[in-house]
């Protein structure tokens, strides 16, 4: 062993050991590797930032942007309701379709963005049905984890590993080169979780004292708002049409009060707040509340020839992405108490409507609109969640209780989610077709996103997980450190003098275990830097193909399922899951000896050795 190997083995376990210990955490660790390398004479400072300029750090900034797209423009959040409406109270059926969703997912997006967007999800449907967190979020890690094997761009690794290809002379892995690894270990995955699930706690936890937001739900109930609701199409023969609603009056002539109006757009439906020169069209559907008592619905639809239509939430819930609710008190000073609601003006001064008053605990059911207000009264307002936020900022004689949990899932840009679609299948066309190279077809992904206003530069670079792209870069160095003093070579031999002559499964194997066990202390990523270089090494003494030796250690570095600390896929489920250490443990080691026994199989067949 020379001096220069001894110095770069010396800063190589020194990183090791403070990615083990978490401290300092591991992009300042990368950034002191990529400073300190430079002084034991192996590489200079320009071949250390070397890294800044790689095509697949690019690549891997834009998949998180692209990412972005489809969770601001409710792509991501349209599949977790997609979900949950499908599971419906099953267990098997949620976890099946909650780890295939998010498999899918996970191969063309970050692993660990989808794991934060279906995170909130999982939870929802755990509240709603009793069941425990924990029984879900294991089993979407897992499948965040196991995405990572299904196409080229799913996480960093398989990038690192097929750049490491390209280097050394070799054409790199096509775009689903990994999917006939990946699907038949995701299927196994969903069958060892429907078994393994009975490890973990089966009983939700009571919950906190901590305050939650309440739901819509919850605030339909404390006003008693079930069955005011009504949506209403106004027919081609209706005395409406072409009046505005300050003619029509409809909350004093009929104890209607319009919340909202549905029309057609070119693509989708636009919500249109109503105001006093709102004039009403035919095809208009109307979002109303019938707060006067006793009103007779079919009386009033023949009257004025409007058509009932279904309601699929209750006080229009399912329309939460276009109307909120906002809870306010009248304040100590306000000029509201002793004036009515209608008094009031809430809608001509804050563009909302008001469908809910409490005095103390009590909620006014019957002539809402006349009762007088008090000091200390709570009032529940709808209308568009822009006019809520400005309330917000200016409420007067309001003070603004509460939101509902519904606020945080608002999309930032609602009726885009076809043009995200249309980025993401473009993106992969260009890839799969190899018309461009895979760096430029995510830029013109990212570019069109941006031309289309799925998201904006401000998001889009808040979306890029810069930790993630300084630890690549950082550790990309000792990759050709080890290459030049010989480490690569001399970790090649000390493999194969321990199991040389055993077969090339074995060395498959082998090679798997040390990538895997390399895995629970530092990040995949910095495994598939560091084992990367060693397959080649193994498959040029063996004169075997690259390929099933790069693939095996791709797919190893992606089966970091044995500890909670070796990817912040398994970080973030932690907390919501109640995990320790043991659990992941308990269920991570049987399934990553599974995955690569499937591995060393199915690699040899389907990547061929000679």
């Amino acid at each position: 062993m020379t001096a220069e190997l001894g110095l770069v083995l010396a800063l190589l376990a020194a990183a090791i050991a403070m990615f083990a210990i978490g401290n300092p955490r591991m992009d300042a660790v990368a950034l002191l590797m990529l400073t300190l390398l430079p002084f034991t004479g192996v590489i200079n400072m320009q071949e250390a930032l070397a890294g800044f300029s790689d095509a697949n750090i690019v690549l891997i900034a834009a998949l998180f942007v692209i990412g972005e797209g489809l969770v601001r423009t409710g792509v991501a959040q349209g599949l977790g309701d997609w979900l949950i409406r499908k599971a419906g109270n099953s267990e098997v059926r949620l976890l099946v379709l909650l780890m295939g969703v998010v498999g899918a997912m996970g191969a063309v997006m970050s692993s660990t963005g989808v794991v934060a967007i279906f995170i909130p999800v999982a939870l929802r449907i755990a509240q709603s049905t009793g069941m425990a967190p924990s029984r879900l979020m294991m089993p979407l890690s897992m499948a965040a984890l196991i995405s990572g094997m299904m196409t080229l761009v799913a996480t960093a690794p398989n990038l690192v590993v097929n750049s490491e290809l390209v280097r050394s002379g070799t054409e790199g892995f096509h775009f689903f080169s990994f999917t006939p690894f990946g699907v038949p270990i995701l299927i196994l995955g969903i069958l060892y979780m429907l078994f393994a699930r009975r490890w973990l706690a089966s009983q939700q936890k009571s919950a906190s004292g901590s305050a939650r937001r309440p739901s819509l739900r919850a605030w339909i109930d404390t006003y008693k708002l079930a069955d005011r609701e009504y949506r209403l199409r106004v027919g081609a023969g209706s005395t409406l049409v072409g009046k505005t609603l300050a003619q029509l009056d409809l909350r004093h002539s009929s104890g209607v009060s319009i919340l909202a109006i549905e029309r057609k757009g070119r693509f989708a439906a636009d919500f249109i707040a109503p105001a006093a020169k709102t004039e009403l069209k035919a095809g208009d559907i109307l979002l109303v509340d019938l707060f006067a008592p006793k009103l007779d619905i079919e009386a009033l639809r023949q009257r004025f020839a409007l058509e009932a239509l279904p309601l699929s939430g209750d006080y229009f819930a399912d329309r939460s992405q276009d109307i909120g609710m906002v809870e306010v008190m009248v304040s100590a000073d306000s000029g509201l108490a002793g004036k009515s609601v209608v008094e009031a003006r809430f809608r001509t001064h804050n563009d909302l409507t008001v469908i809910g008053l409490r005095h103390g605990a009590d909620a006014q059911e019957h002539g809402l609109m006349d009762e007088p207000m008090n000091v200390g009264d709570t009032l529940l307002l709808i209308g568009s969640w822009k006019a809520i936020d400005k309330l917000r900022l200016n409420a007067g004689d309001l003070l603004v209780l509460n939101l509902p949990a519904e606020r945080d899932e608002i999309l930032a840009v609602s009726g885009k989610s076809m043009h995200a679609l249309f980025s993401l299948i473009l993106m992969i066309v260009l890839m799969v077709s190899g018309i461009v190279p895979n760096v430029q077809a995510a830029l013109i992904a990212c570019l069109l996103m941006g031309a289309m206003r799925c998201v904006d530069l401000d998001s889009a670079y808040r979306s890029i997980h810069w930790k993630s792209l300084v630890l690549i870069v950082g550790m990309l160095p000792f990759s050709l450190a080890l290459q030049r003093t010989g480490g690569v070579e001399l970790a090649a031999e000390a493999l194969m003098s321990v199991i040389g002559g055993a077969g090339t499964h074995a060395v498959l194997a082998s090679l798997f275990v040390v990538t895997a066990l390399l895995g629970l202390f530092i990040s995949n990523t910095a495994t598939a830097v560091l084992m990367a270089p060693v397959a080649l090494a193994i498959a040029n003494e063996l004169q075997a193909s690259p390929y099933p030796f790069a693939m095996i250690v791709a797919l190893a570095a992606s089966a970091a399922f044995m500890t909670p600390i070796s990817s912040p896929v398994n970080t973030l489920v932690v907390g919501p899951g109640n995990y320790v250490f043991g659990d992941f443990f308990k269920v991570g080691l049987p399934f990553t000896v599974i995955v690569m026994i499937v591995s060393v199989v199915l690699v040899p067949v389907l990547l061929p050795l000679r």
